[in-house]
């Protein structure tokens, strides 16, 4: 989701830490508190060079100079993904309860996808979480490739193969309101197999589009929206309306001058309960007159993605705020959401546990800031706002560790998939499913392109 490019320090290191959650609130209890919103005030340091590999080159070749240094565009997912701890708050304060759950690694990894084996061209790498579904036939489709976005197909989980056909390409258009720089297929969700909804994280970088963004560096231009495409074609091929429809974006437009990165990104996995539809998303935070949005996950709920207007997010007393497109509705004040949940970042995957009606999340983490060990970790959760405390599933340097020390390829991208999921979009577990995620080879302090899609047995144990 970035460019190649060097970033600055280890890590932003936020200033603001959620307090525990204050008493005699409405609505459901959730897991985090009041905190400082994000007004730019994350701290920085400049102690690190590293780039990454564009995708835009064959595979497994290191990367070109940074854009300091003249380097081209090669936007890749997976490292703003990286860069995600540096736009969330530290973890919010988790329920105060016993764990909910145990999840156990009960085997080694498979290769699933292997880009150089694989690859259709030198887009094609595991470049976001995995999301799956099964079509109308009962075939297996399962995404999270990159903006050039392709399907890996089967006929179940086991026996899966990347289709070459390209379903959505991004435009890399240099008008912020046309939506149509740089999309990934981050989330779907479909009732019969054949009619697919789809949530796309939409990148406008706007350092690549001249007179856009003087600054010039990625992180300080980069404008980020959540937006919609639909399939009727069981998951073939994926349209946007003219302009896409705006799921969630920032209530102001982008600004040439905004020196920070702006938005929502990186929607999770849609998933059911009862008429609902829900997923979380991350957003940096605001400062707007009426309008104070802190950094954090938003928990969305809608009872029709397929119309992606009806999402609104949880306030902390209601599920209604709405988050239009800003360059053609104007919401004066705009609402804000509670953010919920013990995440330094983005999570992986949502599902719901089939036995017991528990909530599981995972996400990855960086050692230190409350986490004691970089690695994967998981949550439970009753109500999909209060969150217990996170433990460590799978150890080793993620994305958001420096890898420039790193002794083994990075893990990223952490997803729940049960083969022998009941709900057609794999939203559900039993007391098995595979941890699938992304393995990223690194070449000195470069993260490249040579990547693995994964999976691990897990087991999973559930106390009523």
């Amino acid at each position: 989701m970035g460019l190649a490019y060097r970033m600055a320090g280890t890590g932003l290191v936020p200033t603001a830490r959620f307090p525990p959650p204050s008493a005699g609130e409405g609505g459901p209890r959730r897991g985090a508190g009041e905190g400082q919103r994000d007004a730019g005030g994350f701290g920085t340091r400049s102690d690190l060079s590293c780039t990454v590999a564009p995708l835009s080159r064959p595979l497994l070749t290191p990367g070109p100079p940074s854009p300091a240094e003249g380097g081209g565009k090669g936007a890749v997912l997976g490292f703003t993904f990286a860069l995600l701890a540096l736009l969330i708050p530290l973890p919010a304060q988790a329920a105060a309860e016993p764990p909910l759950s145990a999840l156990t690694l009960v085997g080694p990894p498979a290769i699933v996808f292997k880009a150089g084996r694989d690859a259709c061209d030198g887009a094609d790498v595991p470049d976001a979480p995995a999301r799956a579904f099964r079509d109308a036939a009962g075939a297996v489709a399962l995404f999270g490739m990159h903006y050039r976005n392709r399907a890996l197909r089967g006929p179940d989980l086991d026996h899966l193969k990347l289709d070459c056909a390209v379903v959505l390409d991004s435009g890399e258009k240099s008008d912020p309101a046309a939506y149509d720089d740089r999309s990934w297929i981050t989330a779907t969700w479909t009732e019969d197999g054949k009619r697919v909804a789809a949530l796309l994280h939409h990148e406008y970088q706007a350092n690549e589009h001249p007179g856009r963004c003087p600054a010039g560096s990625y992180m300080a231009c980069w404008y980020n929206t959540i937006t919609a495409a639909a399939s009727a074609d069981g998951g073939r091929s994926f349209l946007r309306q003219s302009p896409p429809v705006v799921v969630a974006g920032a209530p102001f437009r982008q600004e040439i001058d905004q020196g920070r990165h702006r938005g929502f990104f990186n929607p999770s996995n849609i998933v059911a309960d009862g008429r609902w539809r829900y997923f979380l998303a991350s957003t940096t935070g605001w400062d707007r007159p009426g309008s104070d949005q802190e950094a954090g996950l938003c928990l969305f709920r809608s009872d029709d993605p397929a119309d992606p207007t009806r999402w609104r997010a949880w306030t902390g007393t209601g599920f209604t705020a709405a988050f239009p497109d800003p360059y053609r509705k104007s919401v004066q004040p705009p609402a804000t959401c509670r953010p919920v949940g013990p995440f330094p970042g983005p999570v992986g995957a949502v599902v719901r546990h089939r036995g017991t009606g528990a909530w599981i999340a995972v996400f990855m983490a960086k050692a230190g800031e409350g986490f004691a060990r970089s690695g994967f970790y998981w949550t439970s959760s009753r109500d999909l706002i209060a969150w217990d405390v996170p433990r460590l599933l799978l150890e080793g340097a993620t994305l958001y560790d420096d890898p420039c020390t790193a002794t083994a390829p990075l893990i990223a991208y952490p997803s729940l998939l049960d083969p022998g999921a009941k709900g057609r979009n794999f939203d559900d577990v039993g007391d098995g499913a595979l941890l699938t995620y992304a393995s990223l080879r690194v070449a000195g302090c470069t993260i490249t392109s040579d990547r693995d899609l994964l999976r691990r047995p897990v087991s999973i144990r559930v106390w009523p």
